[in-house]
């Protein structure tokens, strides 16, 4: 059917029900000769005459009357589901599925998500956490959220909050009996126990550090290898050795002493979460007041507990 076949099909109707082209025209929002025009061009095509016409009356030919006949529920059901599609659009209603990782989720997604169910009680959530990346086209979710530069190129991506920073940190204890001078590069950390960290894909993951412009990887030793982030916290306040984790995660214990920064010019911030969805597609309502919902929480103003200088006092 080409781009005009469903108004000729409403035009049909309308014609049928008024037996009168003027007045069909009126209702469907065109002039008396488009209308003609339309359904001339539609019976051009299908063969047949689906009217009579004289310069007083209209009336339907067999062929037309089956027709219609044939056409009007497909008609209603399309104009029913337009209506619905009107009211996703107008008020969001239905499923908003997302995939993040439980870290992601623990971070900043469920004080969104209670805002957004407050606002539009018509919408359900359904959250997936994967520590893995996933494809969320195929998939089958509306959006994800992950750290910028896992963020597949061809998507549009919105942060979260503010930037992200990972910090060395380790407990005063260790420090005081390790009996090693305070590393203060990342060569040193070659000497001290460091935690070490298990990725899902089962790699450990390498201690990134950037200084000017230089960018260093590093796959650091140790006694203990765990596969969590906050495991790996609770080691470092215990004194098991020296630990690399989000600043969000060490901040508090920052706060209390209970673990110290090393090396802040070596882990500059980076671009943190962000929500990511498919650019070349339309955005969903329920998506849509998500994302607005998402831009209203946004905080700018993370925690700066002050760097380690020295052994702290307790």
């Amino acid at each position: 059917m080409n781009k005009g076949g469903l108004l000729e099909l409403h035009g049909v109707v309308a014609v049928a029900a008024h037996r009168n082209f003027r007045a069909a025209a009126a209702e469907l929002g065109l002039s008396p000769s488009a209308l003609s025009h339309a359904i001339s061009s539609l019976e051009q095509r299908l063969g047949v005459r689906l009217f009579n016409r004289t310069t007083r009356s209209v009336s339907l030919t067999e062929a037309g009357s089956e027709f219609v006949e044939r056409i009007s529920p497909a008609l209603g059901d399309i104009s029913d589901a337009m209506e619905i599609a009107n009211k996703f659009r107008q008020k969001p209603r239905g499923t908003l599925r997302l995939n993040t990782s439980e870290g992601s989720a623990r971070l900043f997604l469920m004080p969104v998500v209670a805002r957004y169910i407050t606002q539009y009680p018509d919408m359900h959530v359904d959250i997936v956490t994967d520590g893995k990346l996933v494809d969320i086209v195929a998939g089958g979710f509306d959006a994800g959220i992950r750290l910028l530069e896992t963020v597949p190129q061809d998507m549009i991506a919105i942060p979260c909050g503010p930037p992200e920073q990972f910090v060395i940190v380790a407990s005063p204890g260790y420090l005081q009996n390790c009996g090693k001078p305070v590393p203060q590069n990342p060569a040193d950390l070659a000497a001290h126990a460091c935690l070490r960290l298990r990725l899902p894909s089962g790699k450990i993951y390498r201690w990134e550090f950037e200084k000017r412009d230089q960018q260093i990887e590093i796959d650091v030793s140790g006694p203990i290898t765990l596969d969590s982030s906050n495991m790996i916290v609770e080691a470092a306040i215990a004194g098991c050795g020296i630990a690399y984790v989000t600043r969000h995660q060490a901040s508090p214990h920052l706060k209390t002493g209970e673990l110290v920064q090393l090396m802040p010019d070596w882990t500059p911030p980076f671009p943190g979460l962000h929500l990511y969805y498919p650019g070349h597609r339309h955005v969903p309502a329920g998506l849509r007041a998500f994302i607005d919902v998402l831009k209203a929480s946004i905080t700018t103003k993370p925690d700066s507990p002050a760097p380690y200088t020295g052994i702290a006092s307790r």
